[in-house]
């Protein structure tokens, strides 16, 4: 296998986590996370969304979008979704 085509997480201690990675990211790194939680090729999860908006007629943007505020970025806890959350039950 090339070492090129590995996705190996740099923290294998704890279980895995899917998240959005700042390394090979092209837009906001949910394609490159996914591809690295899978092990697979980014190039293949991109041509799958790809295909998946198209098929769809554009649901997959949607899909897309959720994953950006649901997915955690590399090196944080909590997904932006979770940080709007948190923000607004701590002002009431």
């Amino acid at each position: 296998m090339n070492d090129d085509m590995t996705h190996e997480p740099s923290d294998t201690t704890g279980p895995r986590r899917l998240t959005r990675t700042r390394d090979g990211r092209m837009i906001t790194g949910v394609c490159s996370g996914a591809a690295a939680y899978f092990n697979v090729d980014p190039t293949l999860v991109r041509i799958g969304a790809a295909v998946v908006t198209i098929l769809t007629s554009g649901a997959g943007i949607l899909l897309y979008a959720a994953a950006v505020l649901l997915i955690p970025e590399e090196g944080k806890d909590v997904s932006i979704a979770q940080e709007l959350i948190n923000k607004q039950t701590s002002r009431n």
